[in-house]
């Protein structure tokens, strides 16, 4: 029985689902990780949170907005999270993990005030830190909202964790999701391409990845209900589909001339857009290909995938015609 949400409901609080099993939920935590976990983000972490991680060590709440005072990059009255990060190392999104508070902070140059404890569903640009400059990092931390879009803005949202977990409410609250959807699909369907990936596709003489395109993205959306590319297998398949046309146009000279390029793809540029992209999503993703040798230097100079690699890729996309 809990000892901390004692009229709480914590058996209806997490929603599974198999991207959540794979990205974030660990096994429960044993007291000698906790205090390992401790030692190296050097801060002692909330008896609520871990209460709440011995129900389920990390995962995506079934309620993912928490209403605010003021407006965040997000909405006028709202944040919204896309998980929470578990006590652990070992899956992506815990908080010792690859894509955890330690390389949200040292690698998207989160401020130094705590832990980042929440992902966003902006890739990157926004995170739920717990915040320990008031009461000092063997204390109780606030819990605050940091928008790396607005100069990293911090905005006060819970006294404690628990008050956080209890103050989480239901995107239907603020459900925009079905317009905002429509809209995305809309964008999908009939967006114009940017400038530079029209002439890519011509150059390359493939117009079938017009609907390749459209249809991976199509795909993304019908997962996630919103469009945007992370670090799962279809946004994988997404950047290789862009690294690959940029290859045959000569935009993949080296690895710097591709991550300068990107933006001007589908990430910043035309009608068809996800609006903004997290950089280090994409430089993780080429830093796989590289190490792997998917994605070789070409005799030409330049980047090409790999001839075994290149034959995987196109049977993969030839099922998106």
């Amino acid at each position: 029985m809990s000892r901390i949400f004692k009229d709480f409901d914590l058996s209806s609080f997490w929603k599974d689902s198999d991207y959540a099993r794979k990205k974030y939920v660990e096994d429960f935590p044993s007291d000698a990780l906790i205090a390992s976990v401790e030692s190296e983000l050097e801060v002692k972490l909330p008896a609520s949170y871990v209460e709440l991680m011995k129900t389920q060590n990390g995962g995506i709440p079934h309620n993912s907005n928490f209403p605010t005072t003021s407006p965040t990059s997000w909405a006028e009255d709202h944040i919204a999270i896309s998980g929470i990060m578990g006590i652990g190392r070992k899956k992506t999104y815990s908080l010792c993990g690859s894509l955890g508070s330690q390389f949200m902070q040292e690698e998207w140059e989160y401020p130094k005030l705590g832990i980042c404890i929440c992902h966003c569903p902006s890739a990157g640009h926004d995170m739920v830190m717990l915040d320990y400059r008031k009461c000092g990092n063997q204390g109780e931390p606030e819990v605050v909202h940091v928008d790396q879009e607005d100069d990293y803005k911090v905005t006060f949202l819970a006294d404690t964790f628990e008050a956080f977990v209890r103050g989480l409410v239901n995107e239907s609250v603020y459900d925009t999701s079905e317009q905002d959807k429509i809209n995305a699909l809309n964008t999908i369907e009939t967006g114009a391409f940017s400038d530079s990936l029209s002439k890519m596709i011509k150059k390359a003489n493939e117009p079938s990845f017009d609907q390749i395109i459209r249809n991976i993205c199509r795909k993304i959306l019908d997962e996630k209900g919103y469009f945007a590319l992370h670090a799962d297998e279809l946004s994988y398949l997404m950047y290789d589909v862009q690294f690959y046309l940029s290859s045959l146009s000569g935009a993949a000279r080296s690895k710097d001339a591709f991550l300068a390029y990107y933006p001007k793809i589908i990430a910043l540029s035309g009608e068809f857009s996800t609006g903004g992209y997290g950089p280090d999503f994409v430089k993780d993703w080429l830093n796989t290909r590289l190490s792997s040798g998917q994605i070789v230097q070409g005799p030409r100079g330049g980047l090409e995938f790999h001839s075994t690699y290149l034959i995987e890729f196109k049977s993969r996309t030839t099922y998106f015609k």
